[in-house]
């Protein structure tokens, strides 16, 4: 893998927690596969285009936008070994010719400037340790004018599953989930935080639309609070309680999540995510692009 600048999340996502998200990347996409078509719509791309798909982790929306890029080709990226190892097997498995993955950081990745059309993300840009650099890099990757499009998450308590993880707060040190401009899942939460990291990277253009999605988190209460309790939040907060409060705790949450279950015994929870879009302007030449090896 080439230079890692964001070493703590290279370590997390070659570790524990890239193995639990390959291992089960079929309920992860799940959860997100509703924000899929309006991230892909929002990029705009077709054709021949040239995508790049930043965090692609198991590489589900990877295959979907080599789909619509017929004469295309996407390249997805990633910090996660283990879950780019799963990205190549669905590819194999989908017969998605047009698809090609790659291990490294997106702050540093060394991108042949104006080499993409479009760049996409879902969930895969809220860990930057540096993001004004790390979309900077991304946006040097794109040729003049072209596209950028991610989603990621709004504010912590619009969101279901954060809902029922605080079910837990008078038995597990659940704190606050992150807060906007903090590193961590809700760092680009607030609108003002994504405007004000994309403008300095050099985009211009920026729309931010709320988008709302329902996902499926297990096959009824029970399966789906042993999925929340055994992600890397849920294992860290169970660690660090005795057996009797684990076991309460799981009842707890399996009696939240079973409001949430519709007709077919799934439980579904609803996500609220900003669906962002912003270009690279036309004449770049003097923009920060030429300046982004500066801040690596």
């Amino acid at each position: 893998m080439p230079d890692v600048v964001n070493t703590e999340q290279a370590l997390a996502w070659n570790g524990p927690e890239g193995s639990h998200w390959a291992r089960h990347q079929d309920r992860w996409n799940a959860v997100n596969e509703g924000f899929d078509e309006p991230l892909l719509d929002a990029a705009g791309i077709s054709g021949d285009h040239r995508v790049l798909d930043v965090g692609c982790g198991s590489g589900q929306t990877t295959c979907l936008a080599a789909l619509r890029v017929p004469r295309g080709h996407v390249l997805g990226l990633d910090l996660s070994g283990p879950m780019l190892t799963e990205a190549r097997g669905r590819a194999e498995r989908e017969g998605i010719t047009n698809a090609s993955f790659v291990q490294g950081d997106s702050q540093v990745y060394p991108f042949e400037e104006g080499s993409f059309d479009a760049a996409v993300s879902r969930y895969g840009v809220m860990f930057f340790a540096d993001p004004v650099a790390a979309f900077g890099n991304v946006g040097r990757a794109l040729r003049p004018g072209g596209r950028l499009a991610f989603v990621c998450p709004a504010d912590a308590t619009l969101n279901g599953w954060v809902a029922a993880m605080a079910s837990l707060r008078d038995l597990l040190p659940v704190g606050d989930f992150g807060r906007p401009g903090l590193p961590g899942m809700f760092s680009l939460a607030a609108p003002d935080r994504i405007r004000d990291v994309l403008a300095a990277a050099g985009f211009t253009g920026i729309g931010i639309d709320r988008s709302r999605a329902y996902g499926t988190w297990g096959r009824g209460a029970e399966d789906a609070a042993a999925f929340l309790l055994g992600t890397g939040p849920g294992r860290h907060l169970m660690e660090q309680a005795d057996a009797a409060t684990r076991s309460h705790a799981r009842r707890v949450l399996t009696d939240h999540l079973r409001a949430q279950e519709v007709a077919d015994g799934t439980v579904r929870l609803l996500s609220t995510s900003w669906l962002v879009t912003a270009d690279r302007p036309t004449d770049s030449s003097d923009g920060p692009w030429t300046d982004c090896s500066r801040s690596r």
